[in-house]
């Protein structure tokens, strides 16, 4: 992960999509943003990082001098070989990080124009891809745990598709994710196969530090982890508890999270198939762990991290 850069022209606010395309109005002004931003304005070889690099005559192309191939600093990136016009992808990206419910594919291709919803939903999918650098963080102090299921209520269904017992903790007809949150910092959040101790244990023990304090709901699942953090358990009927340690015992901050996530999933998309749910739930990561950034830093934090690439025949392939 990539560390923003603390210059003003990089930490600069943007209060509107408009303020987005004013400063970025050309393909010329995009490309001169991300070469500061990647190269600090020396141009680096993506296939010999230490070679000589000249200029080529063919606009903002370059030549390395170890193997002659030619590169702009789109190589490597999710813009690379792009058919789109650098300044939609960054109006598209400026729209998915500040929309606090992010934007549906059809959404997006007529804020654009120009782009049919194909080809924003592959728009969108990359910048998901890109976000994912907040998902798996290192967490600890004080950690809240807790799994969630994501899927429609079968109360809500009709007769003839509700899915017999899949009541309680059940997920025939769901997806489970365990998610982390460590109070007063960043957020975790991981779809998982089911909710079993020996599934989502390896998981806390792989975030969460050694002699932490992990708090849960009193699930089974979490038994025996206290030979890694310091373990307490609450039942939701308790309305949490205090402890020696002076700490008000709960997990309110990862079930509000939950309850964002799944309003923003609901109201925004019709739905979300479980083998594409880990790319909303980086993009619901991103947004909560940099909820304190103005958005002009987070723009630029998320393209100095765009070194990402995904294709549309993988995409459709999961």
């Amino acid at each position: 992960m990539k560390e923003l850069k603390k210059e003003a022209m990089f930490n600069k606010d943007f209060n509107s999509l408009i303020e987005v395309m004013q400063e970025f109005s050309t393909e010329e002004k995009c490309i001169a943003h991300l070469e500061e931003l990647y190269w600090e304005g020396v141009p680096v070889s993506p296939f010999a990082p230490q070679a000589k690099v000249y200029r080529s005559k063919n606009g903002n192309q370059y030549i390395c001098g170890v193997t002659k191939k030619k590169f702009t600093v789109l190589n490597g990136t999710m813009f690379h070989g792009t058919h789109i016009p650098l300044v939609k992808w960054f109006c598209a990206i400026f729209l998915v990080i500040s929309h606090k419910k992010g934007i549906s594919s059809a959404q997006l291709a007529r804020d654009l124009g120009g782009i049919s919803q194909k080809s924003a939903w592959l728009m969108l999918m990359k910048i998901r891809t890109a976000l994912g650098i907040e998902n798996n963080n290192d967490l600890e102090g004080i950690v809240e745990a807790d799994e969630s299921f994501y899927g429609g209520k079968n109360k809500n269904r009709h007769a003839d598709k509700k899915v017999k017992n899949s009541q309680g903790r059940s997920f025939k007809d769901k997806t489970p994710i365990l998610g982390l949150i460590e109070r007063g910092g960043k957020m975790t959040a991981v779809v998982v196969k089911d909710t079993k101790r020996e599934t989502i244990q390896p998981i806390i023990k792989r975030f969460v530090a050694k002699g932490s304090t992990l708090i849960t709901d009193d699930w089974m699942g979490y038994d025996g982890i206290n030979s890694h953090v310091n373990h307490y358990s609450i039942k939701h009927s308790d309305k949490g508890y205090k402890h020696d340690f002076g700490k008000e015992i709960h997990t309110n901050n990862i079930e509000g999270a939950w309850k964002i996530m799944k309003n923003s999933l609901r109201d925004m998309y019709n739905s979300v198939s479980r083998a594409k749910l880990h790319f909303y739930l980086d993009e619901f990561v991103f947004r909560y762990n940099t909820r304190k950034m103005q958005s002009g830093e987070r723009f630029n934090y998320l393209l100095l991290n765009s070194n990402v690439r995904i294709k549309y025949k993988d995409l459709c392939s999961s």
